[in-house]
């Protein structure tokens, strides 16, 4: 964050305040709508006093997403096999993720932002594990998704229209939609993922078969 000792109005603002309103306007308006100019707003003041901490949208970005992410540890090789600590990593990001909402869909924008360090934690693992370079990347972008990305097919408001009949098949699943956001949601999607990598490394070590 830049500092600007003495520079006016921009000067009384904090990183966690700065943090705050960013997460508020992408929260009830989405990651498109941030702007410096409705950032200035959100905080209550001109529109030139966030310039004295950030540059522009992306650094505010990286702000954001480096605050909301701290002290997310690293598991170590010696901590478990390599499902265990992939977990480990995951469970972390996603306690943020519930921690901030609408940090989810700054990180779908910020793949290659300044969070490199967490990105290589996650690739280490499946290196570890034995995924090929071209998989540990397409290993990655499914985890990413999944992270980052399910709350775009998880909207807060889950009621169908009153006039809507839903099928069968529909209507006796949806009566459990709120669990989407909930434990039983994310621990049922994370064990199909773990069980998925593992039978992809399955398939990569198959001769004639491998994607790699």
């Amino acid at each position: 964050m830049r500092n600007h000792g003495g520079a006016g109005a921009g000067s009384t603002l904090s990183e966690a305040e700065i943090v705050d309103a960013a997460l508020r306007v992408v929260r009830e308006d989405g990651v498109e709508k941030l702007s410096m100019r409705r950032l200035s707003r959100e905080l209550g003041v001109s529109p030139m006093a966030p310039y004295y901490y950030v540059a522009d949208k992306r650094e505010l970005l990286d702000l954001v997403a480096s605050a909301a992410l701290a002290g997310v540890r690293k598991p170590s090789r010696e901590s478990g096999p390599w499902q265990e600590r992939l977990r480990d990593l995951i469970d972390q990001i996603d306690d943020k993720l519930r921690t901030h909402p609408g940090l989810g869909d700054i990180l779908l924008e910020q793949m290659l932002g300044k969070q490199l360090d967490l990105i290589d934690a996650v690739m280490e693992i499946l290196f570890d594990a034995g995924f090929s370079d071209r998989n540990v990347l397409a290993a990655y972008a499914t985890i990413h998704t999944y992270l980052f990305g399910r709350s775009r097919v998880n909207p807060r408001d889950r009621s169908a229209p009153a006039d809507v009949l839903l099928p069968e098949a529909v209507a006796r699943a949806t009566k459990y939609m709120s669990d989407l956001r909930g434990k039983y949601s994310y621990d049922f999607g994370m064990e199909v993922l773990v069980a998925g990598l593992e039978a992809q490394l399955a398939l990569q070590a198959r001769p004639g078969l491998a994607r790699n």
